[in-house]
């Protein structure tokens, strides 16, 4: 099918990944928890986002830079560690949240946060490097169809991906809103502040291999 091959394995392998708790699942729970489902899609969107520029950079060979070039591995890892770590220290100082106080969040805090998601997955070296692995699986080695294949096979997967994360905001809204209405309830940006200086660090550890 336009140079993809086992399509019905790449589905069925997708969707587990997608389900696999993860840095993005993480971060979108932090958000959720803090700021409610609409911080929470906007993330989601964010992220999504930033699926669609790696699925672009692996369909066009660009992610190859990060596999064989350590500089730009680890240029791209630091800068995308010390966000998260800047994130999560912003989040912890805040003694503020205008989603709990209005129940409405202005614009410009939406628009921040969908750039915040998809920073947070663009300087993610691993998630370049593992459309870099993954998608060429389920590539014919004769395909003559270019980028197109890359395209199909990224698209499934932000597809199946976008729907998984949207569930995953409605339940974590489900589960977390009562603890935004209790006395626990100032205390979540501190541990969403936390939760993201986690994920830079473990992002600061990682390697190409």
């Amino acid at each position: 099918m336009l140079g993809v091959e086992h399509y019905t394995v790449f589905l069925l392998s997708g969707l587990l990944l997608n389900m696999t708790p993860g840095s993005d699942t993480l971060y979108i729970f932090g958000r959720c928890m803090s700021q409610g489902k609409t911080a929470g899609m906007m993330s989601v969107f964010g992220i999504i986002s930033g699926a669609f520029v790696h699925t672009a950079f692996a369909a066009f060979g660009l992610s190859a830079i990060l596999m064989h070039s350590a500089l730009a591995f680890n240029l791209i890892k630091w800068i995308g560690a010390a966000y998260l770590v800047y994130l999560g220290i912003k989040s912890i100082r805040s003694r503020e949240n205008p989603a709990m106080e209005s129940g409405v969040m202005p614009k410009e805090g939406l628009r921040k946060i969908y750039l915040q998601g998809l920073l947070t997955n663009v300087l993610n070296p691993k998630v370049a490097l593992f459309y870099l692995a993954f998608l060429p699986q389920f590539v014919s080695a004769d395909q003559t169809y270019g980028a197109l294949p890359f395209l199909i096979l990224g698209l499934t997967f932000i597809t199946t991906g976008t729907l998984w994360c949207m569930l995953l905001v409605v339940v974590s809204d489900f589960m977390t809103k009562w603890l935004r209405q209790s006395q626990f309830g100032k205390y979540l940006n501190k541990v969403t502040g936390v939760i993201f200086v986690g994920l830079g660090l473990k992002l600061l550890g990682a390697s190409r291999t």
